[in-house]
């Protein structure tokens, strides 16, 4: 099951892998263990989340809503013994764009200035009610001289708001953040063996959220999708677009046009070097 072609999603697969680099380049793993943190979840966490402070496992969890809480737990406070949010910070902004210039053909180098102020628009365009996440990264000074970090922070700003508005699409459609999971594995969009393990999930979760989404009959027998299941995931993705419009008001169907024609290339040239495996838990697809 495909989610319907719209302007919000085809921009979001656009810039998500520029963005999500620093999940995978060798240089954004390094760079969180090099200012002390240890091992990949707390780089993950300490880096993500550094613009909020040196929050605890939480309102991290809540936030970061498809992974099992105990996953988060295991890393944070405890980030915070070694490197403080704004250490975090630093090595998660510079190593991105040690990543983006090391992996990115030197023929798009050029693009990333013109990207950076398109998506500085659309992140005028932006409201944050609700995205605490997103509101954070807004709040990171816009690097004034180098194009390529104000582009990933851009791209970063809009990906956040984008996840923010589909946790509260989720949460509206009764689905905790397993039950999330697993019905998009549901969809065949992305498999559970590539999707289970990276969020922190046992077997035994797993089998629980399948009984309840089933005796919800959103889930039958094999663990596909019901009539009403694929009702309630293409509603979501449909919410999950909507509440990503202002940006994409913001920039028009040109802007937005643009937009994907100065990322895709850079997201494609990601993909095509496997900086970024496709398919990838993230669930973005090569542009």
């Amino acid at each position: 099951m495909e989610p319907t072609p719209t302007l919000a999603r085809s921009f979001w697969t656009a810039i998500e892998p520029i963005h999500s680099v620093v999940y995978f380049a060798p240089e954004s793993i390094a760079a969180m263990k090099a200012v002390g943190l240890r091992g990949f979840w707390m780089g993950y966490f300490a880096g993500r989340f550094a613009p909020l402070g040196a929050l605890g496992p939480a309102p991290v969890a809540a936030m970061c809503y498809s992974f099992a809480p105990a996953l988060a737990a295991r890393a944070l406070p405890d980030a915070w013994r070694y490197a403080r949010p704004a250490e975090c910070l630093e090595a998660r902004l510079s190593s991105a764009v040690t990543a983006l210039r090391a992996h990115v053909s030197p023929a798009l180098h050029d693009s990333f200035a013109e990207l950076a102020a398109v998506l500085w628009t659309a992140v005028d365009g932006c409201q944050f009610e609700g995205r605490p996440l997103a509101a954070g990264w807004a709040s990171v000074p816009r690097p004034p001289a180098d194009p390529v970090a104000s582009a990933w922070l851009a791209a970063t700003v809009l990906r956040e708001h984008r996840g923010d508005g589909h946790v509260m699409a989720c949460v509206g459609a009764g689905l905790r953040g397993l039950d999330a999971a697993v019905t998009h594995v549901a969809t065949g969009a992305i498999p559970r063996a590539l999707i289970q393990p990276t969020r922190g999930w046992t077997d035994a979760d797993w089998t629980s959220s399948e009984r309840r989404l089933q005796a919800r009959g959103l889930l039958d027998s094999g663990g596909r999708l019901t009539k009403s299941g694929g009702a309630l995931r293409r509603d979501v993705e449909s919410l999950t677009d909507r509440l990503a419009a202002g940006p994409v008001e913001r920039l028009g169907e040109t802007g937005v046009k643009e937009a994907t024609a100065l990322a895709a290339p850079i997201a494609r040239c990601l993909m095509d070097a496997q900086v970024i495996p496709v398919p990838n838990p993230v669930g973005v697809p090569r542009p």
